[in-house]
């Protein structure tokens, strides 16, 4: 990091158009006290900045509803195996394992966000 001459400077700066004064690289015009989109109470930007219905929380959530359902499907064919009114057991065996491969897939995916939310905790600024 430089540190530019602010001499021969007067009035307010705009660090804009200080920064192509000096020849700064990669200043774009780019004020750093631009004022940003606004964003909504999950952090997401609205509909200025063109995030649709598609944001990572409404994936998060369409992708752990999935799993609920395929858990409750398992449960639901165990309980019709153990009253007997389950005429195919390899029914509940393959809904079983696709709710705990779900399972499985979802506690790696949140293992993997709070580790990489630690290693941003523990950056030093």
């Amino acid at each position: 990091m430089s540190i530019l001459p602010v001499s021969g400077l007067t009035g307010p700066v705009n660090p804009a158009t200080a920064a192509s004064a000096y020849g700064v690289a990669g200043a774009g015009g780019v004020s750093p006290t631009s004022p940003t989109a606004p964003t909504t109470a999950t952090g997401q930007a609205g509909a200025a900045s063109g995030v649709g219905n598609d944001g990572f929380a409404n994936v998060l959530g369409d992708a752990l509803s999935s799993v609920q359902a395929s858990d409750a499907s398992a449960d639901n064919l165990a309980t019709q195996a153990a009253t007997g009114s389950l005429t195919n057991v390899s029914d509940y065996m393959v809904a079983a394992n696709e709710a705990d491969v779900q399972t499985q897939l979802t506690v790696a995916v949140r293992n993997s966000a709070l580790q990489a939310f630690q290693q941003i905790m523990g950056m030093q600024l």
